[in-house]
């Protein structure tokens, strides 16, 4: 069986096609005798080119003796596809898509390959994920005597008045895994100032330099939603929590243009390299969508992005009137980000009983949710300007917290195709499966950090709480849509070894071969599902991309190997071999080893 584009119309060649396409999107009629009209009128203005004419539609792209997950109920598997300007027009046999071959089609022997949907992450901070390729790095620093030395390190070639920064360290892999503090690279950094956060960017440390600069003494105030955390003196130790970071991010110079628009370019060019041919930007500046735009004209965005700035600035996008997903293909916006709480290793996620090694903290609310008739309020205006709400929430009462406010809103101003949006929707209070299917609510979640916090979780929470924990399958269960992210640069972008998370549960410690907490495992066609159509969905794109299906955009991945049928264990060493956006190549693996040599 093989899906295509109707071939009963009258005969034209691929700029007919696309003339024709584009005359009915943009026009502003829902006739579709009208529509009509116009293609017919567009097939008659191409005729008049006979030079052009060909007797049978050719693909400018095929993909061929490949074999294709779709994604697609419909036609789970094929063994071709055809592209034909930036869509699919045809999936099916070699044999039936050839017909779609002419003198001018490309067309590339899989040879046997896996060629999936492009991966669509739908929860990354772009910018800061490709700043890091270039930053520090400590998070597999395993003391803090490595982690010390790696600062002092990178102080050596750092310019006067330059800050360090980056890091993602992580307290977890030291003995004892104790909170660094500023007396760790004081030493080391007298001239230079330094803020490292930690890898879930919910805490940084900062030396007596960047103290200095930006204000903080012992006199300094927690800010609502922050700490300063303090010695048995009550002095700062360097360490910051949550919105006491902003006392940092006030002094830290801002990117310059040029810096910025570097950055991005490392960003999607490794984005491509991994497979990932679309990105949902949570938090995104608006200098960062700058940069998107300018990238866009010039024809040098190799990703597609969603990008959702933080919902402080709601009143920007309410007054537009743009509502959620306006744009085109590659870049849109609409969405806002929300935060209700911190993170677990941070002990800043905001739960309803205590962490069990922390005292009496339960975590904190964020300075958004304080008081949390604000974050109602800003809830409110954005979906009343049709605006997409995508709200970080982690803790069990957090997650509770923002069903609440879902709730409120949808009672306020009646049932609509919102798509409302838990990011992480980590730890989940039992009561809450069920509101999260009754208010249509979409878990979007990262399955590398299952398997990075199963290895203290239960230290923090408990095995109770901990079985509530990255439920994947719960969540399916109840019937709640997935979509799958990476949270990078907190986890790496690399979408496999999310599927491998997914799949295996096999916490990174190695303690959990058989899977922690094993009952949550998804299957591998699950797992692909959640990080294709699952981020579609969650973007009001399911019609547009996340599987290989005619007329959809043509983003594609071809695997080293079957993900589908070797050991799941395996899954995480499986390499992209090539990544097409809209039927380009933007990573050929042969091409970048030829380099090397």
């Amino acid at each position: 069986m093989t899906q295509e584009i109707t071939k009963q119309r009258p005969v034209r060649d691929s700029r007919a096609l696309i003339f024709e396409q584009n005359l009915c999107l943009f026009t502003p009629m829902k006739n579709k005798t009208a529509c009509f009209a116009l293609q017919l009128f567009a097939c008659v203005l191409l005729a008049l080119d006979l030079g052009h004419a060909q007797s049978e539609p050719a693909a400018d792209l095929i993909i061929t003796n490949a074999k294709v997950w779709t994604v697609d109920k419909s036609l789970p598997l094929a063994q071709a596809v055809a592209v034909l300007g930036d869509r699919i027009v045809a999936v099916g046999s070699t044999a039936n898509v050839n017909a779609w071959r002419g003198a001018g089609t490309r067309v590339i022997d899989a040879r046997g390959k896996l060629l999936i949907p492009g991966f669509n992450d739908a929860h990354v901070h772009f910018v800061s994920g490709g700043q890091q390729l270039d930053n520090i790095q400590l998070n597999d620093a395993t003391s803090p005597a490595e982690f010390a030395r790696r600062i002092a390190e990178r102080a050596k070639i750092t310019r006067k008045g330059e800050w360090i920064l980056g890091g993602n360290w992580d307290e977890t892999k030291w003995n004892p895994p104790d909170i660094p503090t500023k007396e760790m690279i004081d030493a080391v950094t007298a001239d230079t100032p330094v803020f490292v956060t930690r890898y879930d960017g919910h805490m940084g440390l900062a030396n007596s330099v960047a103290l200095r600069l930006a204000g903080i003494t012992a006199k300094t105030a927690d800010p609502p939603g922050g700490t300063v955390v303090r010695d048995a003196q009550g002095n700062p130790t360097g360490a910051l929590k949550d919105a006491a970071i902003d006392y940092i991010d006030k002094v830290v110079p801002p990117l310059s243009h040029e810096q910025l628009t570097k950055i991005v370019k490392r960003a999607l060019a490794h984005a491509a390299s991994l497979g990932v041919t679309s990105v949902q930007h949570m938090d995104a500046g608006y200098e960062d969508i700058a940069v998107y735009s300018e990238l866009l004209q010039r024809g040098e965005l190799t990703a597609r992005i969603y990008a959702a700035p933080l919902i402080t600035h709601v009143d920007d996008q309410a007054k537009l009137g743009i509502g959620r997903a306006f744009g085109g293909s590659y870049l849109r916006i609409g969405a806002l980000k929300a935060f209700a709480d911190g993170s677990l290793g941070s002990g800043t996620a905001y739960f309803y009983e205590p962490f069990l090694n922390q005292g009496n903290n339960r975590g904190l609310l964020s300075d958004e949710m304080h008081p949390i008739s604000l974050m109602r309020d800003r809830m409110m205006k954005a979906d009343a300007a049709g605006l997409q709400i995508c709200t970080h929430a982690i803790g069990d009462e957090g997650i509770s917290d923002i069903l609440d406010l879902y709730a409120d809103v949808i009672k306020a101003h009646g049932d609509a195709d919102r798509r409302f949006r838990i990011e992480h929707a980590q730890h989940m209070a039992a009561k809450d499966f069920d509101r999260f299917a009754q208010l249509h609510v979409i878990a979007s979640v990262q399955p590398y950090h299952a398997i990075d916090d199963g290895r203290f979780a239960e230290r923090h929470i408990g095995h109770d709480r901990a079985s509530r924990t990255y439920a994947f399958r719960s969540f399916l269960d109840h019937g709640v849509r997935l979509a799958f992210g990476t949270d990078w640069e907190v986890a790496p972008l690399n979408p496999l070894l999310g599927v491998y998370a997914a799949v295996t549960r096999a916490t990174l410690d190695g303690k959990n071969p058989s899977g922690w907490f094993p009952e949550q495992k998804l299957t591998v066609a699950e797992a692909i599902e959640a990080y294709t159509v699952g981020s579609a969905y969650a973007e009001f794109q399911e019609n547009e991309k996340g599987s290989i299906t005619p007329r959809k955009l043509a983003d594609m991945v071809l695997l080293s190997d079957d993900i589908l049928s070797i050991r799941p264990e395996k899954i995480r060493d499986v390499k992209v071999l090539k990544t097409f956006a809209g039927g380009k190549l933007v990573w050929d693996a042969s091409s970048e080893k030829a380099k090397l040599h």
